[in-house]
């Protein structure tokens, strides 16, 4: 049964495609409870790049799964909602959906793809590239084995593989790590989605290798008007690809802006911070790059008040450490959860 959206939520903007609201996604654990995923909320419009940007362990994958209803089986959904425009319109309420259910096996795939952040242990190593695209496809369309081949062969060639009638017959093995990447790239293409979900996909590639992956990503993007959730923990990919940014910590969104506020107006502490920590061409010689004091806290010992405070350097007491912040509206559309947010000099962010 497909459950459409709750009638006490107000409708999606017509052109919204996916929009999340105050998601959290628990694991109980022999130490306690883990909220890997704590209240989080952002949306992406049809056509558009989200760059999802955090350090390890800020709930960036997490929440992704979340979308594809592919946590592990311990995992507990334990608040918010997940709405997904289908093709035909509805509104699809993704958290209510069991993740076996025939409504999710119709919506992976064929309406979300998704490429992994290491394609050797997504991609089956005992079927050829070409079968796995191939039954992908006849999974959601009426074709025929031939069919259903040829259009592994043309997915290939549209991911700029080369030789792809050679390809199409190879293991995952035999190919680089840029190939197994172009293969995952043309699997999730495989039936046209309307939104794509890449987790980390350039981690483990060389620079070169990136960046020819995320040219053709913004060239799938344009030729297919297709969406895209891009996590990734590099500033530089989030500048070459996104529209917006949403910046994750602890479990949670704490700042959402297009990619120009994000880099010249960050309003958060922790953007702030992760700003000043990229090496820049130019910088002085011999000038010690800026750190984030601490670490990321224990997911058991969440801090009390705002969870980055023990970390900021403008925190104030008595008031960061207790009060858990608001997400501050500002008027460009911009949001930063944050007791002092966009009250720093600007100036200083910069530096």
């Amino acid at each position: 049964m497909t459950l459409a959206f709750n009638p006490s939520q107000p409708p999606m903007p017509p052109d919204r495609l996916l929009q999340l609201d105050d998601v959290g996604v628990h694991f109980p654990t022999r130490d306690g409870l883990v909220k890997a995923v704590n209240g989080v909320s952002y949306h992406v419009n049809k056509g558009e790049v989200l760059g999802i940007v955090g350090e390890s362990g800020s709930g960036k994958s997490v929440t992704a799964r979340s979308i594809m209803r592919l946590q592990p089986k311990n995992a507990i959904n334990a608040s918010g909602t997940i709405r997904f425009r289908r093709k035909s319109g509805e509104e699809l309420l993704i958290n209510e959906q069991d993740r076996l259910s025939r409504t999710m096996r119709d919506l992976r795939g064929n309406e979300i793809g998704m490429i992994f952040q290491e394609p050797m242990t997504a991609l089956s190593p005992v079927h050829t590239i070409g079968t796995q695209i191939a039954r992908t496809v006849m999974l959601h369309r009426k074709v025929s084995k031939a069919e259903a081949r040829a259009r592994a062969i043309e997915l290939l060639g549209k991911v700029q593989m080369p030789r792809p009638n050679d390809i199409v017959d190879r293991y995952p093995h035999h190919l680089s790590g840029g190939m197994r990447q172009r293969a995952m790239i043309a699997l999730a293409l495989a039936c046209d989605p309307a939104l794509l979900i890449a987790d980390e996909p350039t981690t483990a590639l060389d620079v070169t290798t990136e960046a020819q992956i995320l040219e053709l990503l913004k060239q799938l993007k344009d030729e297919m008007n297709m969406a895209i959730v891009f996590i990734t923990h590099n500033f530089g990919v989030v500048a070459d690809i996104a529209d917006r940014v949403a910046v994750m910590y602890l479990g949670r969104v704490v700042e959402t802006g297009t990619v120009d506020e994000i880099f010249y107006e960050p309003k958060h502490p922790y953007t702030q911070a992760l700003l000043q920590s990229i090496p820049r061409l130019g910088q002085s010689h011999g000038r010690r790059l800026r750190t984030i004091a601490g670490m990321v806290p224990d997911p058991f010992n969440v801090p009390t008040g705002c969870s980055f405070h023990p970390r900021c350097m403008k925190a104030v007491g008595g008031v960061c450490d207790v009060q858990t912040p608001d997400d501050v509206l500002f008027p460009s559309g911009q949001r930063a959860r944050c007791h002092y947010a966009g009250q720093t000099a600007l100036a200083e962010a910069a530096q």
